[in-house]
């Protein structure tokens, strides 16, 4: 899946994690909005997740994860394996167009609806449109410089921004350390 028109992007590193993504909302060629927020706080603000795909979508795989952390009292590990086999397997579900990153203090994952769950090597997740960008922008930022994880993903949102046309400098920036 080739998901466009954003970028999320979240790290894990030194027990802190953070999450943001661009405000970009796009629909074909047209940019309808300039401020939306594609990252939220799930589980009592201990799990940071961010998307990539249909609003409506996301929104739904946002309730379905936040039902799915509940459940195993916020292990995102199991959480994520449920949901991706719940996305991958349910009829309604299925249809969805949409991939999600999540992050916690201690792992960084990638969801999507073929059932993958993904946790980086590196502890940095990227995906839409601008994921490339920001991914090698973070990966040079975390390898080389002692900024913090929030630093690093503004600095790695503000790079996509300017490379990726589907990505804008409106920033949504979420953190949490243990």
């Amino acid at each position: 899946m080739i998901v466009r028109a954003t970028t999320v992007i979240g790290i894990v590193k030194n027990g802190k994690a953070a999450i943001g993504s661009d405000g970009q909302v796009t629909f074909d060629d047209t940019i309808v909005k300039h401020t939306a927020s594609k990252v939220r706080a799930l589980w009592e603000g201990k799990i940071l997740a961010g998307f990539a795909g249909a609003a409506a979508d996301a929104l739904t795989l946002f309730e379905r994860l936040e039902e799915k952390l509940e459940m195993t009292k916020g292990n995102l590990i199991k959480a994520s394996v449920e949901l991706a086999k719940d996305w991958r397997q349910d009829k309604v579900l299925r249809r969805l167009e949409a991939l999600l990153a999540v992050v916690d203090t201690k792992h960084a994952l990638i969801l999507s609806g073929t059932g993958d769950v993904i946790e980086s090597d590196d502890g940095i997740v990227a995906i839409g449109s601008g994921a490339p960008y920001a991914l090698a922008a973070a990966r040079a930022l975390s390898k080389h410089t002692s900024m913090s994880p929030s630093e690093i993903v503004k600095e790695s949102l503000q790079i996509a921004s300017s490379i990726c046309i589907y990505t804008n400098n409106h920033f949504t920036i979420l953190k949490v350390d243990k």
